[in-house]
């Protein structure tokens, strides 16, 4: 592991003790690797979302009704 050193504005620091003090965790280190590894993934589903998105955008209009398109997500969350 990496060994770094870093710096925490004053209410960040006390926010971290405070997260320490309900003995979920063990150490500043341990709590900040578990909040990147959140970030991490948190990213990782944005990224998804955003390409669903541009991919819809970029497949043009639909002249289907809300209900059509309502039923068809439906479907297709059944099937997967």
């Amino acid at each position: 592991m990496v060994r770094q050193s870093i710096s925490f504005t004053k209410p960040n620091d006390e926010w971290l003790k405070d997260q320490l003090d309900t003995q979920e965790y063990s150490s500043k280190s341990e709590l900040v690797n578990d909040l990147i590894r959140q970030a991490r993934k948190q990213q990782v589903e944005i990224d998804w979302v955003r390409a669903k998105l541009e991919k819809a955008e970029n497949s043009g209009f639909t002249k289907d009704s809300k209900d059509q398109i309502l039923n068809q997500s439906k479907s297709l969350l059944k099937n997967a």
